[in-house]
This record gives structure tokens, C-alpha cells and sequence, in this order.
């Protein structure tokens, strides 16, 4: 029983792994359940053993991952003695970091960013996506809030645009490095990028 459980893993793991390649080829709209299977060489039941249909495929790669703009939520919440804009930066630093150093992470973000039509059968994982930024952007917002309260920032400040506009800049540096990485290095980008959005906003009167 334990072998067939772990053969069961290593065949889900194939396709996931198979269906990851094939997506970031094709595309998401034009990879079929076919297509994934003879690339990994299994029947279509194989693939409808362990997925449900294509979203639900999709949505267990994205599972393997946790993409950079989640590390906001997942990583513990600004303590009371902490400086809220430098919490802002060293978190934004290690989302960066995130991605710079995992071949996945970059792929599968590549692949959701500018490979996937969150359109039919894909709406449920469009939904998950909305989701997964309004609460990222509610946790900036809680820092940028916080900055406000220290006077870190200026009470003219307003926090729900300064999160939406730091989440936009590091998005943006994700989606055309992801796109094109030899166009600029990631890390030395961003510490310019994030430190000069940040800079700007506390000499803002």
C-alpha cells in the first residue's frame, strides 16, 4: 500500500510537472488534458484520477508554489516596535528574492501573468487571484497605515493608494523580468525601484 502511494505521488508530480512545461510553451487556453498526457505518456484516465479537469490541474501547480506577492500575507504581521517603512522594504526585498532565486516560482508566475486566459473554466482561479491581491494590498496598507500613525509619512498620505502603487511597481518588475530576464537584474532593480517609491513617499508633505 505505501509503494502504491508514493507511485500515486509520483505520477501526479509528473503531470504536474509535464502540464508546467507544456504551459509555458502553449499557453494555458490552447494546452489540452491530451496534450499533457502524451507528453507524459499516460492515458487521459491517468490525468483524471488525480485532477478534475484542466482549472483543477492548474490550480495544483499554482498550489506547488507560493507566488512572491503572497509572501506579504504568509510572513508574520508588522510587530508594534518595528519601523513600518523599513518592515515594508525588508518585506518587499525578500518577495523579490522570492522569485530571483527560484526557477518555479518564475515560470509558474510567467505562466499565470502571460500565458493564462482567466476566461470559461479558468473564472474559478481568476477569482482566487483577486482575492490573493485585495489581501495583499490590505496588508501593505496596514504597514503604510502605520507609517501614518509614526509619522513616517505625511497624514496626507493616502495608505490604500500607497499600497496599490507599491504592489503595482513590484508586480510590474516581476511581469517584464519574468518576460525578458536578461532585460535588467531583479535584486539591484528593485532595491532602486522600492527605495526611491518609499524615499518619495516619506518627503512627500
Amino acid at each position: 500500500m505505501r509503494k502504491t502511494k508514493e507511485e500515486a505521488q509520483e505520477t501526479r508530480n509528473l503531470i504536474l510537472d509535464t502540464a508546467e512545461a507544456i504551459f509555458s510553451e502553449k499557453g494555458v487556453s490552447r494546452t489540452t488534458l491530451n496534450d499533457i498526457a502524451n507528453a507524459a505518456e499516460l492515458t487521459r484516465g491517468a490525468i483524471y484520477w488525480h485532477f478534475k479537469n484542466k482549472a483543477d490541474l492548474f490550480d495544483a501547480m499554482l498550489q506547488r508554489v507560493i507566488l512572491p506577492m503572497d509572501e506579504f500575507v504568509a510572513t508574520p504581521d508588522l510587530h508594534p516596535e518595528q519601523q513600518p517603512l523599513a518592515y515594508l522594504r525588508t518585506r518587499s526585498m525578500h518577495v523579490v528574492r522570492t522569485l530571483a532565486e527560484d526557477p518555479r516560482t518564475q515560470r509558474v508566475f510567467d505562466i499565470v501573468m502571460h500565458k493564462t486566459e482567466m476566461v470559461d473554466d479558468m473564472l474559478p482561479i481568476r477569482d482566487m487571484h483577486l482575492e490573493s491581491i485585495q489581501d495583499c494590498l490590505q496588508t501593505i496598507e496596514v504597514a503604510f497605515r502605520a507609517a501614518i500613525d509614526k509619522g513616517e509619512l505625511s497624514a496626507n498620505i493616502n495608505a490604500r493608494q500607497a499600497a496599490i502603487g507599491l504592489h503595482s511597481l513590484i508586480d510590474g518588475l516581476f511581469a517584464n523580468y519574468v518576460l525578458s530576464p536578461e532585460l535588467f537584474d531583479l535584486m539591484t532593480q528593485a532595491e532602486f525601484t522600492i527605495d526611491n517609491y518609499l524615499h518619495g513617499l516619506a518627503n512627500r508633505k
